[in-house]
């Protein structure tokens, strides 16, 4: 009797999301695209979370010939029209700058009473296959930006992210906490759901 696990590869290179996934998705052995021997970096060229998502799955698994699952996710902050958004990750200019992302949307609400302050996790997961087919799905978490960072757990802008469901930032919720109730996890169940 087989009990392995079934092998997904993951499109990305963030550490932090590739840990969320596979706690996330404990049927699978989650691997990541360098792992699966994809060293290439799709260019994220789409308008919405689900564009850059399907261009990065669908990149890697041809590149493979694998099933390739890949996530893009951001933050959508009201009184921004919705912004950071889809350049959430390149938001104050280098790719991945946590810091400096999550200062410039503290210095750009600096003067935004927290009434005002409403912001979602938006994440958009796409499962392609080397023929092209694919399936997604979307998930979103509600809250507001603090007025300052709260807690060093997590990634991006957790720390700023007042969760409504948890009644606490992401900064300082666990992993678990946070795996129950984000964007993240709400994309990969409707995805698991049309699976």
């Amino acid at each position: 009797m087989n009990n392995q696990k079934p092998l997904l590869v993951v499109a990305s290179g963030n550490a932090a999301k590739l840990r969320e996934i596979a706690e996330i998705l404990t049927d699978y052995t989650v691997i990541s695209m360098k792992q699966a021997g994809f060293t290439g970096d799709p260019e994220e060229t789409g308008e919405t979370f689900l564009e850059n998502a399907l261009i990065k799955a669908k990149t890697v698994a041809t590149a493979l010939n694998l099933p390739a699952l890949a996530d893009d996710s951001g933050l959508c902050v009201d009184a921004l029209d919705g912004a950071p958004g889809v350049y959430s990750a390149r938001f104050a200019g280098g790719h991945g700058d946590d810091e400096a992302n999550n200062d410039k949307v503290l210095d750009l609400l600096k003067s935004v009473p927290e009434a005002e302050r409403g912001a979602k996790f938006c994440s958009a997961v796409v499962l392609c296959y080397p023929n092209g087919t694919y399936i997604s799905g979307y998930g979103e978490t509600h809250g507001r930006i603090l007025f300052e960072r709260e807690g060093t757990q997590g990634f991006g802008y957790d720390p700023l992210f007042f969760n409504v469901d948890l009644q606490k930032s992401f900064g300082i919720a666990t992993a678990q906490e946070k795996n129950g109730v984000s964007h993240r996890y709400r994309a990969l169940m409707d995805l698991k759901g049309k699976l």
